[in-house]
C-alpha cells in the first residue's frame, strides 16, 4: 500500500460503475506452490460436499424450516469467519474475552474452513503480497485459481512450520489453537458434533409438526442437507468470492497498490467483507464502511458487542484515527501555550471511541 493514500473521495455516482482497472499481466503460480504436490484432503472434501449438496434437489427433503435455518446459518456461522477468523484473529481489530473468542472459533470450525492458525497464516500472507506473484490466491493467475483451485496444491509459504512462525505465532501461543493444529481430529469432530445438533433440531421440529416417525426423519434429514451441507458450501463460496470477485469486479474508493475492489453483492452476502478495497486501504480497522451506504453488518455486530461490554480495543477507521490525532495535537499545542503539561497525542489517539464513519 502507498504510504500516502488519497483521502476518501466525495460521493460520485460514476464511481459505482464497474470500471475496469488497467490491464495487468497474468501471474504464474506462486513460487512456493508445488504443482506436483496435490492437497487431496481439501480436494476430496470440496468434491464430496458439493455432491452431497445436490440432495437439496430432492423434493422430499424440502422443508421451509430448513430453508430458514439455511438463511440464518449463512450469517450466524459465517460470522465465525468474518468476525472471528478475520477481524479478531487476523487483524486484531477488536479484542474479545477469551471465552467469547473461543466460542466464535468453534462456530468458524463449523464452516469447515480449516484451523485458525492456517486461516490466519494464509490471509496475512495474502495481505503482504496482494496481487503479486507470491499472493496465494490472486485472480491474476486465473479467476478459478483465486476462487478455490489454490487450495488443491501445496504452498509452503502458507502450510509450513516456517509460515506459522512468521504469520501466526501470536495465534498459536494460545494452547487451544495449538491443540487444534496438533490434534487434527478435533476440528472434524466439532463439525460432526454441530451437524448432529442441527439434525436433532430438525428432527424435533419434524416431530412436533408431524407427530410421526416419517415427519421426524424428514425434518432431521432436511436440516442436514439444507442447514449443514448446503449452508457449508454456500459459506465457502461467499468466502472465496472475497478472494476472487472483489479482486476482479467492483469500484475503488482508494488507489491501493493491488486490484482490490468494493463489490456490493459480495458485501451483502459476506456481511460487509465485500467492501474489500476499503479493507485493503485500512486493514486494521474494525469497520469496512467508508461511505454511508456501504453497510458493514459485521461492524454493527462489533458495535453491539461493545455496547454489551464484550468487545474492547475496537480500532476506528483510519480517517477517524487521523482526525482524533490532529485534534489531540491541536489541544496539546493550545495547552502548551498556557504553560501546562500537554496531553501526549498518541495517548489521545489510542482512546478513540468508535463511531459511525461518514
Amino acid at each position: 500500500m502507498k504510504p500516502n493514500s488519497p483521502p476518501i473521495p466525495s460521493f460520485d455516482p460514476e464511481a459505482i460503475a464497474l470500471d475496469p482497472l488497467p490491464q495487468a499481466a497474468r501471474l504464474p503460480l506462486p513460487n512456493a506452490v508445488n504443482p506436483n504436490r496435490f492437497q487431496s484432503v481439501y480436494f476430496y472434501a470440496l468434491v464430496t460436499m458439493h455432491l452431497l449438496a445436490l440432495a437439496t434437489l430432492i423434493p422430499w427433503l424440502f422443508n421451509w424450516y430448513a430453508v430458514l435455518f439455511f438463511a440464518f446459518g449463512i450469517y450466524f456461522f459465517g460470522q465465525g469467519i468474518n468476525l472471528c477468523y478475520h477481524r479478531v484473529l487476523t487483524h486484531r481489530s477488536v479484542k474479545f474475552p477469551l471465552w467469547l473468542e473461543h466460542f466464535w472459533t468453534v462456530i468458524a470450525l463449523c464452516c469447515m474452513e480449516d484451523t485458525p492458525g492456517k486461516w490466519v497464516t494464509t490471509h496475512r500472507h495474502h495481505h503482504n503480497h496482494s496481487d503479486e506473484t507470491d499472493d496465494p490466491h490472486s485472480p491474476l493467475v486465473t479467476l478459478w485459481w483465486s476462487h478455490f483451485q489454490w487450495m488443491t496444491l501445496h504452498n509452503r509459504d502458507t502450510h509450513s512450520i516456517e509460515a506459522f512462525q512468521k504469520y501466526s505465532k501470536d495465534i498459536l501461543c494460545d494452547p487451544f489453537y495449538m491443540k487444534l493444529e496438533k490434534k487434527k481430529w478435533i476440528s472434524p469432530a466439532i463439525y460432526l458434533a454441530h451437524a448432529a445438533v442441527v439434525v436433532a433440531l430438525g428432527a424435533t421440529l419434524g416431530w412436533f409438526t408431524g407427530h410421526s416417525f416419517t415427519a421426524t426423519l424428514q425434518g432431521g434429514l432436511s436440516f442436514l442437507v439444507w442447514g449443514v451441507i448446503l449452508r457449508t458450501v454456500a459459506v465457502w463460496h461467499i468466502t472465496w468470492s472475497v478472494n476472487s470477485l472483489t479482486h476482479t469486479f467492483g469500484y475503488r474508493n482508494h488507489a491501493n497498490d493491488d486490484r482490490s475492489r468494493n463489490n456490493w453483492l459480495v458485501a451483502i452476502l459476506a456481511s460487509g467483507e465485500g467492501w474489500h478495497n476499503n479493507h485493503h486501504h485500512d486493514q486494521a480497522s474494525a469497520s469496512n464502511q467508508h461511505r454511508w451506504w456501504e453497510f458493514d453488518l459485521t461492524y454493527y455486530h462489533i458495535i453491539l458487542l461493545k455496547w454489551m461490554g464484550l468487545a474492547t480495543q475496537v480500532i476506528a477507521p483510519k480517517h477517524i484515527r487521523r482526525a482524533a490525532s490532529a485534534k489531540a495535537r491541536a489541544a496539546a499545542a493550545t495547552t502548551m501555550t498556557k504553560g501546562t503539561i500537554p496531553m501526549v497525542p498518541e495517548a489521545a489517539a489510542s482512546s478513540i471511541v468508535i463511531q459511525q464513519p461518514d
